[in-house]
């Protein structure tokens, strides 16, 4: 029965990302997700192959809506949620602690952002939740075949985001200095060690192909995170970003019961998982979502001790004491919820208080806005060309979210695809034959005027309902002609990253 009830909460957060993962529109992230779908490989520059391939694999099955294209996000988030409900009946939880532990997990800002985009970090939270719960099936002596399981989701986590390498080292420490080490002699965890390997094989080739160039990329994102303080406040952000603040006592909690209580000797592993990632992360400074997809664990870990602690009250001949509690914790756990979505579902009308109260909490939905309106103004553009320009004419982008609005709405206007030198988009080249004439967007006067070329204004991007966000920064559309040299010998030897 329980498990009913934690599929019912599972399926109606599902529901809920449906309804209203329909608004704004394609954040710059997800364009470039959605670009690359439609260039299937192993690999890109920015990111391992599965988040395109599911998207690719929802577009031939539900179409190319934006709701459609964000179901994996969804669906993942509410697995996820019904997971964490799982891991609490395995430390022990009854109905309550599992429920509690589900609803938490919805009520964290980043899980219910990324349910409604898909973004590799949308993804990556799933196996990092499916691992933990492996894990405990075999702490809980389950069968030894679970360590395939293990594997399962480590290897899947590597095809999404390689920083499950951090989730990794994490288990290995926790299997060394828990009793999980007596399973250092079963075959089936070095069969699991070699199923995540085998699903990580593809990957990795494609990575030794091209010079493993995703290191430079991460390289020169974390560079320029460090210099524009994108990393500061890590600590700080544990706080407010993997788990609501409402959820907070919650998570630490579980974490205080799963590493001193010793009624959770066996669970120990978990302890362990979450805190050797957040020492690397913060060692050598990521950003504090990083951390997020090991809050799940945690809050479960803590329902289960709330639940504890409320049966004591009650043994104790103190059920009123008790019923409040409960009632409380209650309380407190739907102020989560409300906040969390009011500030993490795309739902407030653009420009209202509550816009202002999400804007104010995070950029993502800004990003989402004008797209459309941008591909608008450079298909005015291009139709004002003559008809034997338009045919050796390109549209080149300097960011990937310009890149992939292009091909998204450029076509109903008969716009070429997009070239660039941003991440993946450099593999693919100027074209053949190379353009004689671009249409130059993402850049500005200073910019422009080092192209070898002569490049004039020809129009700007206004941003409805004057949303700021990157692309209002640098509005000016360009058009160049009588390149110095061909547009094939200019392009660079290695991409730009972003």
């Amino acid at each position: 029965m329980t498990l009913l009830i934690l599929s019912g909460l599972a399926l109606a957060r599902l529901l809920l990302h449906l309804f209203a993962n329909v608004n704004y529109g394609f954040h710059r992230d997800e364009l470039a997700v959605w670009g690359d779908a439609r260039h299937l490989a192993w690999g890109y520059v920015a990111y391992p192959p599965l988040t395109p391939w599911l998207a690719h694999i929802t577009m031939v099955l539900f179409g190319d809506s934006l709701s459609a294209f964000r179901v994996p996000a969804a669906l993942a988030q509410s697995i996820a949620m019904l997971l964490a409900g799982l891991i609490a009946r395995e430390l022990g939880g009854r109905r309550m602690a599992q429920m509690f532990a589900a609803l938490a997990v919805a009520s964290a800002p980043l899980s219910m952002l990324m349910g409604s985009m898909l973004m590799y970090t949308s993804i990556d939270y799933l196996w990092v939740v499916l691992l933990a719960w492996a894990l405990l099936r075999i702490a809980n002596g389950g069968d030894a075949r679970w360590w395939l399981g293990v594997g399962l989701a480590i290897g899947l986590g590597m095809m999404t985001r390689y920083t499950m390498v951090f989730w990794v080292a994490g288990v290995v420490a926790g299997v060394l200095a828990t009793p999980l080490r007596e399973h250092l002699r079963s075959p089936w965890l070095w069969a699991g060690v070699a199923a995540s390997l085998l699903l990580f094989l593809p990957n990795a080739w494609w990575q030794w192909q091209h010079d493993f160039i995703y290191l430079d990329f991460a390289r020169h994102l974390h560079e320029r995170d460090v210099r524009i303080g994108r990393t500061d406040g890590f600590l700080l952000g544990q706080l407010k970003v993997g788990a609501s603040p409402f959820t907070l006592p919650l998570w630490i909690a579980g974490l205080a019961w799963l590493a001193f209580a010793k009624a959770a000797v066996r669970w120990r592993v978990l302890a362990w998982m979450y805190v050797v990632p957040l020492l690397l992360f913060l060692l050598v400074r990521g950003r504090d979502y990083y951390v997020a997809p090991g809050y799940p664990m945690l809050l479960a870990a803590g329902a289960v001790a709330l639940e504890a602690a409320i049966e004591r009250m009650r043994a104790r001949m103190r059920p009123r004491t008790a019923r409040f509690s409960y009632a409380g914790a209650g309380v407190v756990l739907a102020c989560a919820l409300g906040t969390t979505a009011l500030v993490s579902l795309p739902l407030a009308p653009i420009g209202s208080e509550g816009w202002r109260i999400s804007r104010r909490a995070h950029d993502n939905f800004a990003e989402q806005i004008g797209w459309p309106e941008l591909t608008a103004e450079v298909a005015r553009i291009y139709a004002a060309l003559p008809a034997d320009e338009r045919a050796r004419t390109a549209i080149f982008a300097n960011n990937y979210g310009e890149a992939g609005a292009i091909d998204r709405y450029g076509p109903k206007y008969g716009l070429p695809s997009a070239i660039g030198t941003v991440n993946s988009y450099w593999a693919r080249g100027p074209g053949e034959p190379s353009p004689l004439t671009v249409i130059v967007l993402g850049d500005d006067a200073e910019g422009i005027r080092h192209t070898p070329a002569i490049c004039t204004l020809a129009g700007q991007v206004h941003i409805p309902h004057a949303v700021e966000n990157e692309e209002s920064g640098h509005p000016d559309i360009f058009i160049c002609r009588d390149f110095q040299v061909p547009i094939s010998e200019l392009w660079p030897s290695i991409p730009s990253f972003g």
